[in-house]
């Protein structure tokens, strides 16, 4: 019975000391929960480290003429670990006035005095991860390691996170071009160049190991990346930052000068399809000054209804499909015609009640290219539009820049056809059409009826090294019979001797092209309206247009200039985007070498080499090394004059014959002989003042005469 008492005793005891156990647990359990939970919570991530992601260097964006478009340049967070163990009390003491006083004169954000109470608040409190700066330029950070305390790099407690910023040197010019990257949470926004080939300039991100300090700040723990990043490779573009130049500024003069809302011009290379020039200008709304600047691609992202440049298309269909003759006559009456509720009219009364088809598109009249579309396709639409589809005019260029507009030709047998689609679409209506297509289609005629695909990019390098070169893709190689591209060049050139291109006036070479004005329809209309789909008579706004090759003979480049919204009383093509066009022309015809006919043919080539003044072997022979001549011919087609002959007459004492001779070698010869050389003018030796043969002293004065 006793030990039956015991044993309870006994286990009452334990129980009781394990449940004051697990109430201390519980206790502690609170306390640490809620009481001390900050601190520990604080504590758990000052502890943390993570690999973060290291940019790597963005690799840059080039023009044709390896001038730098785009480039990242370094930018570091400088921060100081102020305590750490190589900085003691002594060296901290003598050193913070000083590192206070550099730190405000190289920031010039705080005074001497600021910096010195942060650093000796950062020191008393035992932070290990003060920032001192942000957006620290390289140079900047090449000045700060020469500081007191800091020049001891990691023993002087500096730590530098570097980024990349990117930075444009040429500021505005083709910006929309060349683009940017921006990288969201969600999603990038990719434009341009930049934004097209992101996976390439961007590189491989590297890793570093850091440490959670405080908030949202971390700390480097090591000097050296644990994964180094690898840079990315480099894009060398077909722009030609000059040609840009002009073009951009020559856009922005009409713009200007016709109180246009935007505005853009392209300039394209023949042959290969390289746009070398892209500009795209749009008036700053919120600007009083009405300045402008690249804020939208309206070259690539924006179809519009094109006006008369479309005629082009229309007339190639119907000449195409029907072998029409440039002297085929158009009855245009008094230059008005009405299909249905739509009357079209020319914008100038006719010459003559009856129009050939050449001078119908010289004048560019409305009436004609309806009548003589309707003639031909009106009992079957679907032929022409396949046809003007055969044009690639339906279809994206399949550009490498992001935004390309989609185009519309409106098709028969949808809801959106009427019976005046027809009509108005042979002249440039109801159609959306962005300005590198027309550009491209004229592009095409000026290669003999071969169609190039427009692009940006002449090769991707990575560390010097070519990796990838983009080559000429040909999107047709005859959009039409060879016949009916001489036609239409002969229309084109004539638009620019004898119709509405006429006031370009450019005398040193010839041009084809074509003027553009447009109405611009009211979104806000109704469509089925009729005229008022643009507006009320005075109140409407104008699309006025230029494109063109260059020189005719020859073509070269196409180019096309679109004035959105002229708006000071002038707006057809010719007289507000010729004018661009014209610039454009001029300058990149008499400053580029394609035009330039050279001076020797194959038959009569230059052979022999031109005599030379005399030298020494040495010189002639370097020349005729760089030149991949023969050096026997030095002897025998030069007089020359050897320094090793000269310099025995010098050590015989006698004055040499230094006619012919540069001051340079005259100079070496005499001087180390111990005469006193006077030199006057520049050239080579012509007279000297000491007759050859003469004996000389040590000493003697010579004044050299040069020619």
């Amino acid at each position: 019975m006793e030990n039956k008492k015991n044993t309870l005793t006994r286990s009452y005891i334990v129980y009781i000391i394990l449940c004051v156990f697990a109430m201390s647990i519980l206790y502690k359990m609170v306390v640490i929960q809620f009481k001390e939970g900050e601190h520990w919570r604080a504590k758990a991530e000052a502890l943390t480290t993570d690999l973060k992601t290291i940019e790597a260097v963005r690799g840059n964006i080039f023009d044709e003429n390896g001038n730098l478009l785009a480039t990242s340049l370094p930018y570091y967070e400088v921060a100081i670990d102020i305590n750490a163990p190589s900085i003691d009390k002594k060296l901290f003491d003598n050193n913070i006035d000083s590192l206070s006083f550099c730190l405000s004169n190289l920031f010039k954000d705080k005074s001497t005095q600021a910096y010195t109470k942060i650093l000796r608040k950062a020191r008393k409190k035992g932070d290990r991860y003060l920032v001192l700066k942000r957006n620290v330029s390289y140079k900047e950070l090449k000045t700060l390691k020469s500081f007191p305390i800091l020049r001891k790099g990691k023993r002087g407690g500096l730590v530098t996170l570097q980024t990349n910023k990117r930075e444009r040197p040429f500021k505005t010019l083709a910006a929309r071009t060349i683009g940017y990257v921006q990288y969201q949470k969600n999603d990038t926004l990719r434009v341009g160049l930049d934004g097209a080939y992101d996976s390439i300039l961007k590189g491989i991100s590297g890793q570093r190991l850091m440490q959670k300090i405080a908030g949202d700040v971390w700390r480097p723990i090591n000097d050296e990346n644990e994964v180094e990043p690898k840079d990315g490779s480099d894009l060398y573009t077909t722009i030609d930052i000059n040609i840009q130049d002009v073009a951009e500024n020559a856009l922005l003069k009409t713009l200007v000068k016709n109180n246009a809302s935007h505005g853009c011009a392209i300039l394209m290379e023949v042959k290969t399809g390289k746009i070398k020039a892209i500009a795209n200008l749009s008036r700053n709304e919120n600007d009083s000054t009405s300045s402008y600047s690249e804020n939208l691609n309206y070259a690539i992202g924006f179809a519009t209804e094109p006006g008369s440049t479309f005629k082009l298309a229309s007339y190639l269909a119907v000449i195409d499909d029907y072998n029409l003759s440039l002297d085929e006559k158009i009855q245009v009456g008094n230059g008005e015609v009405t299909y249905y509720t739509q009357t079209i009219k020319d914008s100038h009364a006719p010459e003559t009640a009856i129009l050939s088809l050449q001078r119908a598109f010289e004048v560019s009249s409305n009436c004609a290219v309806a009548k003589t579309i309707m003639k031909y396709y009106s009992k079957n639409p679907q032929k022409y539009v396949d046809k003007i589809n055969s044009f690639y005019l339906n279809k994206k260029l399949g550009l490498s820049i992001l935004g390309e507009a989609l185009p519309l030709i409106k098709q028969p047998k949808k809801k959106d056809w009427s019976g005046i689609t027809l009509p108005q679409m042979s002249y440039g209506y109801e159609t959306l059409i962005t300005p590198l297509q027309i550009l491209t289609l004229y592009n095409a005629i000026a290669n003999n009826g071969k169609m190039i695909r427009p692009r940006f990019e002449n090769e991707i390098k990575r560390n010097g090294v070519t990796v990838k070169t983009f080559s000429t893709e040909v999107i047709c190689e005859q959009i039409v019979k060879p016949s009916t591209v001489i036609k239409a060049k002969k229309m084109l050139e004539g638009v620019v001797e004898n119709g509405s291109g006429k006031g370009l006036n450019i005398t040193a070479f010839k041009v084809g092209g074509k003027t553009g004005t447009a109405q611009i329809a009211n979104i806000g209309v109704k469509k089925g309206v009729g005229q008022t789909l643009y507006g009320e008579e005075g109140q409407r706004k104008y699309q006025a247009s230029f494109v063109g090759y260059f020189p005719a003979n020859n073509p070269l480049y196409t180019c096309i200039v679109v004035i959105n919204s002229p708006s000071n009383g002038i707006y057809y093509g010719g007289l507000v985007a010729g004018p661009v066009f014209k610039e454009i022309a001029e300058k990149v015809y008499s400053t580029s070498l394609d035009f330039i006919q050279p001076i020797n043919n194959k038959q009569n080539l230059l052979t022999t080499a031109p005599s030379s003044v005399k030298s020494t072997r040495s010189e002639l022979a370097s020349i005729y090394q760089t030149f991949n001549l023969s050096s026997s011919k030095i002897v025998t087609a030069y007089q020359t004059i050897e320094a090793s002959n000269l310099g025995s007459q010098l050590k015989k004492g006698i004055v040499p014959n230094l006619n012919g001779l540069t001051a340079k070698d005259a100079l070496f010869l005499l001087e180390n002989c111990g005469f006193h050389v006077t030199i006057v003018g520049i050239g080579s030796v012509k007279k000297q003042s000491l007759e050859a043969g003469k004996k000389f002293n040590k000493g003697d004065k010579i004044t050299l005469i040069l020619s």
